[in-house]
C-alpha cells in the first residue's frame, strides 16, 4: 500500500508520473551545479556529496526496512562507516575501500552482538545489504574519480544516469503503453526504456568524443550498458520499495522524495561504469 500523497502538492502541479515537476526541476539542476563545481573545480566537494548521499541513502533504506520489516538494522555503525567509504576511496584507494568494508561489517557485527539476541543474523544480513547497496557503490563512483580523466568518467555516468530518467519519461509519457514490470513499476514502459537507449545514444557519443576524447562507438558501448544499469537500478529500488510498502523512501528532495529516489540508477551505473572504463582503457 502506498503512502498518501503530499496534501501540499495540488494536483495541478504533479505531471503524469505524478511529480511536482517545476521542484523536481530546480533541485535537480542545483544538485547537477553542486556536482560540477565538485567534478571539475574543488574535488573534495564532490567527495563529501559522495558521503553526505552514502549516509543520508543509507539512513533511509534502514530505516524503511525496520519500519516496515522489523529487520532492526544497526542505523547508527551503517550511517557512519557508509559516510566514510566515499573518503577512504578518494585518499587510499581501492585497498582502503575494501578495508573500510570489512571493517564496517566487524563493527556492524560487535554492534549487534552486545545489543538483543533475537533477530540477530536478519539485522545484520540487512545492514551489510544497505551498505552494498548505497555507499559502497558510491564510493566506487569516487574510485574513478581518482583515475586519469577521472572527472569527465565520473560525470559521463551522471549524465547518462539523468539522461536515462530524463528521455525515459518523456518517452514513456508521449508513447508509453507496454509495462515493462507491471507488478513493480507500472508506470515503467518498455517505449520510455527505448526512448532512454536512443537519447542516451546520442549523448554517449557526445560525451566520448568530446569528454573522454576516445572513438565514438566507445559512447554507444557505454550508453548501452549503463542504460541497462540504470533501468535495473529503477526496477531494484522499485522493488525493495513495493515489498515494503512505500511510494518514496523519504521527503527530504521536494519533487523527487528520498536521496534513494535519485541514486537508485546512479549506484548501479557506478558500479557497472567502473567496470566498463576499466575494459575500455579509457
Amino acid at each position: 500500500m502506498s503512502s498518501p500523497a503530499d496534501p501540499s502538492t495540488s494536483p495541478k502541479k504533479q505531471s503524469k508520473a505524478g511529480r511536482n515537476l517545476p521542484a523536481a526541476i530546480g533541485v535537480g539542476a542545483s544538485l547537477v551545479v553542486v556536482v560540477i563545481i565538485g567534478l571539475f573545480f574543488v574535488p573534495l566537494v564532490i567527495v563529501a556529496l559522495a558521503a553526505l548521499a552514502a549516509a543520508v541513502g543509507t539512513w533511509e533504506v534502514g530505516r524503511s526496512l525496520n519500519h516496515k520489516r522489523g529487520m532492526r538494522v544497526p542505523l547508527v555503525p551503517a550511517v557512519v562507516t557508509g559516510a566514510l567509504f566515499p573518503f577512504a576511496a578518494y585518499y587510499g584507494g581501492g585497498e582502503a575501500l575494501i578495508l573500510s568494508v570489512l571493517g564496517a561489517v566487524v563493527l556492524l557485527t560487535l554492534w549487534r552482538a552486545f545489543g538483543r539476541k533475537d533477530g540477530m543474523l536478519q539485522s545484520i544480513m540487512g545492514g551489510i545489504f544497505v551498505m552494498s547497496w548505497v555507499p559502497f557503490m558510491l564510493a566506487l563512483a569516487v574510485l574513478i574519480f581518482r583515475e586519469d580523466n577521472g572527472a569527465a568518467k565520473v560525470f559521463t555516468i551522471v549524465l547518462m544516469a539523468i539522461g536515462n530518467d530524463t528521455w525515459g519519461y518523456v518517452a514513456g509519457v508521449l508513447f508509453g503503453k507496454h509495462p515493462m514490470a507491471p507488478r513493480i513499476s507500472p508506470k515503467k514502459t518498455w517505449e520510455g526504456f527505448a526512448g532512454s537507449m536512443v537519447g542516451s545514444m546520442v549523448v554517449g557519443v557526445l560525451c566520448a568524443v568530446f569528454l573522454l576524447h576516445g572513438p565514438w562507438w566507445n559512447g554507444l558501448v557505454i550508453a548501452v550498458l549503463l542504460v541497462i544499469a540504470s533501468t535495473v537500478g529503477d526496477l531494484a529500488e522499485s522493488m525493495v520499495k513495493r515489498e515494503i510498502g512505500i511510494k518514496d523512501m523519504s521527503n527530504i528532495l521536494p519533487g523527487h522524495g528520498g536521496v534513494m529516489d535519485r541514486l537508485d540508477s546512479i549506484v548501479f551505473a557506478a558500479a557497472i561504469g567502473y567496470v566498463i572504463f576499466a575494459a575500455l582503457l579509457v
